[in-house]
């Protein structure tokens, strides 16, 4: 499983997004990322985490940075999400499965006993460069949008 740690360069990626479009990390450079990976569309904690990112969204974009939401839900059930949320972050479907893979946030997890393969709840800071300059593994939803955006603004 691949190791990304803050100091290694981002993987590169390319995603389809709700609204039909696309996100690379080529086409955000010189700006930094906030890529959030969440394990399903319109579940509690995914949509409370969704919900404060795209509180701080303003914040967020005054000082240079995309906020992106990944999960390996279809672009149709985020578009679906989006909307009824009014989310304000850009949802990226990861249905090829290889960039859960190449962050290593595709693990296995443990439900009542039962092992199974499932995203980790993790977030990636990257810079304009395209390297990663802070991780957040196993996140707990409270307040993480909020730090986050203070560990971006110190970049």
């Amino acid at each position: 499983m691949p190791d990304v740690t803050e100091g290694s360069k981002a993987p590169a990626f390319d995603m389809a997004t709700a609204d039909g479009g696309r996100v690379s990390l080529d086409a955000l450079k010189g700006r930094k990322v906030v890529l959030y990976f969440y394990p399903k569309a319109d579940t509690p904690g995914c949509t409370t985490e969704s919900q404060d990112f795209s509180a701080l969204i303003a914040d967020f974009e005054q000082i240079g940075t995309t906020v992106i939401g990944v999960s390996r839900d279809p672009v149709k059930k985020l578009d679906r999400f989006k909307a009824k949320h009014d989310l304000k972050v850009v949802l990226a479907s990861d249905e090829p499965e290889d960039v859960t893979e190449a962050f290593g946030v595709w693990v296995e997890k443990t439900l009542y006993g039962r092992a199974y393969m499932g995203i980790e709840r993790a977030t990636f800071l990257i810079d304009g460069t395209g390297v990663v300059r802070r991780v957040w593994r196993k996140v707990s939803v409270k307040n993480h949008a909020a730090e986050v955006l203070a560990a971006t603004r110190s970049l």
